[in-house]
């Protein structure tokens, strides 16, 4: 299955890839530590490849982590894949999970993100209700334009 969301945020589009391809591993608990904890770099160089440990906070139900791998990673186009390989998602049902974030400059201050999550599921029980795959996506990014515009 795949679901798609779209956000503009008010960030140019290198400052956003900086913090969303190279800058994850210490941004992520600095914009929401009540859902990611702590995060960690157990291979790779931050690049394809690159697996990263999630470790969860106190809004985050039934999930303590997450080990997330970088499938795609194309810094010319600004595209960023990021597939569930341990834990979270994959204990909640899903037994696939990847969620793409494409950028496009709109402008020097202005970026479109573009996210599209492809996933399955074991049973129809588990399933999300419609929007719910990208919606965490969209609220990150959101999370992510909030903090960036404080240190602009």
């Amino acid at each position: 299955m795949q679901e798609k969301g779209q956000v503009k945020v008010n960030v140019g589009i290198d400052v956003l890839w900086r913090a969303l391809a190279k800058d994850l591993k210490s941004i992520l608990p600095t914009i929401v530590p009540k859902l990611v904890k702590e995060a960690e770099i157990l291979e790779g160089d931050g690049g394809l490849g690159t697996v990263y440990l999630f470790k969860f906070g106190p809004d985050v139900p039934n999930m303590s982590y997450q080990k997330e791998k970088i499938v795609e990673f194309d810094e010319s186009l600004h595209q960023i894949a990021l597939q569930v390989i341990e834990g979270g998602r994959l204990n909640l049902g899903f037994t696939f999970y990847k969620a793409c974030f494409q950028l496009t400059a709109l402008g020097d201050s202005e970026t479109l993100v573009d996210l599209k999550v492809d996933f399955a599921i074991e049973c129809q029980e588990t399933r999300a209700p419609p929007g719910e795959t990208v919606k965490s996506g969209v609220a990150f990014i959101q999370a992510l334009e909030n903090f960036l515009l404080k240190q602009i």
